[in-house]
């Protein structure tokens, strides 16, 4: 029997670094979330493979050409090895909403297409995003619906947060993505091995 592909799919901005209205557009403007790089190390280091998932309209739109999202991402994989962690890939979409295409979340294509990459059964996959768009890419996609109360969500009140809960059942709400790291790490190590 095939061993299972231990897999954690993560929005970027707002999850593992600081959201910005005007987007990342070159490594200095790129920073880390308190905890986050740490948390995709501890994760790495107990066997889960992460790849990150991302709308990237900003190259749709004209406002970053994708020598500059390279950039932006070669610096991000190097911080995060410095933190003793790694990301297998990142996907992204290029388009811009109005483009109407199945990639940007919260369509699902971005996440059939790690699905198909990794030959895996989406069902088992935890999604960790900060916006109801993540969630229902999540839930589009057939993965678990996790929220960090980092990025664009830290803003929210209790209400606010059970609301989005409310479009998404079965979400699951964390404080940032180093709770959400510890939840799935205490969660994973109570399984039965196989």
């Amino acid at each position: 029997m095939q061993p299972v592909v231990k897999l954690v799919i993560l929005g970027r901005d707002g999850i593992l670094n600081d959201f910005r209205d005007d987007h990342v557009k070159a490594p200095e403007e790129w920073s880390p979330i308190a905890g986050a790089l740490e948390a995709v190390s501890r994760l790495n280091h107990a066997g889960w493979h992460v790849v990150v998932a991302t709308n990237q309209s900003g190259i749709g739109r004209g406002m970053i050409d994708m020598a500059s999202v390279n950039a932006v991402h070669a610096h991000l994989l190097k911080q995060l090895q410095l933190a003793g962690g790694r990301l297998d890939a990142v996907f992204f979409c290029p388009h811009t909403p109005e483009e109407g295409c199945d990639c940007r979340k919260p369509q699902p294509g971005l996440m059939r297409e790690i699905g198909k990459r990794y030959g895996i059964d989406l069902k088992q996959v935890p999604m960790v995003g900060d916006t109801l768009r993540d969630l229902q890419a999540a839930q589009a996609s057939g993965c678990e619906p996790h929220l960090v109360c980092s990025g664009r969500a830290a803003g929210l009140d209790v209400a606010q947060i059970q609301a989005l809960v409310d479009q998404v059942p079965g979400t699951q709400v964390h404080a940032d993505l180093a709770a959400f790291a510890e939840d799935l790490l205490a969660r994973s190590a109570s399984l039965p091995s196989h």
